[in-house]
């Protein structure tokens, strides 16, 4: 196979000039977003050369105490874009959507790093982190999803869950048909990709891999690996999620706390 194809700054740069492509869209239609655009670009640029450096130093300490420091405050940034994405009360749901997320994703790395790959040492950054940060990546959509359609169907069908309480059904039994909605809704799109994974699409992690010059059936096995933990990890911290919501966000008399 052949080896890892360098990309220098200044090629990096010439074919930076392809947004001319949609800047000049952006001004034939009038869209105006060359700011938001010049913006989003400067920020992209900023944080994945940041994150680059700090990762080159991550990798060399390989610390497990700075590993799961960092991992703790992937989990707790991404615990709070759930809440904040989904626009539900972060007093009172941050707590269980972390659990739900923390649920979702210990014990999957756990089995990966030392089931698995089994790096050495266990908590290698070059595994740990990658791993957690496609896991997570991939179920914060899901997660926001979820809790979305939760509270707008709760919110829309109000009658119908009140009718279930004035039957005698707690709020967990009365919410019970409002979550398998969710999370049938939210888990359609990764079952949708996971249908089209290798005719349709080439995922990123094994078109990368295939590039740096990975033989494509290990390549394979990798992308295998994650799709499977991806839809794990979804599937888990949906149902965390969703679950701890309803139990720690209704009274006992069935409402709604905010």
């Amino acid at each position: 196979m052949q080896q890892v194809i360098d990309i220098s700054w200044w090629q990096l740069s010439a074919f930076s000039l392809i947004l001319i492509i949609p800047l000049s869209i952006n001004w034939f239609f009038k869209l105006g977003l060359s700011r938001d655009t010049a913006f989003a670009i400067f920020r992209m640029v900023a944080q994945l050369i940041l994150v680059g450096v700090y990762l080159q130093l991550l990798f060399e300490l390989n610390s497990l105490v700075v590993n799961l420091i960092w991992l703790g405050l992937m989990i707790a940034i991404g615990a709070s874009a759930i809440v904040t994405g989904a626009k539900i009360s972060y007093r009172r749901y941050y707590l269980p959507v972390l659990l739900g997320v923390v649920c979702g994703l210990i014990p999957l790395l756990l089995i990966l790093l030392i089931g698995l790959i089994e790096p050495s040492p266990y908590y290698n950054a070059q595994y740990l982190i990658p791993l957690a940060g496609m896991l997570l990546g991939n179920s914060l959509s899901g997660n926001i999803n979820a809790l979305q359609h939760l509270f707008n169907a709760l919110e829309q069908q109000r009658e119908q869950y009140e009718s279930y309480l004035a039957l005698g059904a707690t709020p967990v039994q009365a919410t019970q048909e409002f979550v398998r909605s969710a999370m049938r809704q939210s888990l359609t799109p990764i079952l949708a990709t996971m249908g089209t994974t290798g005719l349709v699409t080439l995922p990123g992690m094994m078109t990368g891999q295939i590039l740096s010059g990975v033989n494509p059936m290990i390549a394979i096995k990798y992308q295998l690996i994650i799709m499977l933990a991806i839809f794990a990890m979804l599937t888990a911290s949906i149902a965390g999620s969703l679950t701890l919501s309803v139990r720690y966000g209704f009274s006992r008399a069935g409402r709604l706390l905010t």
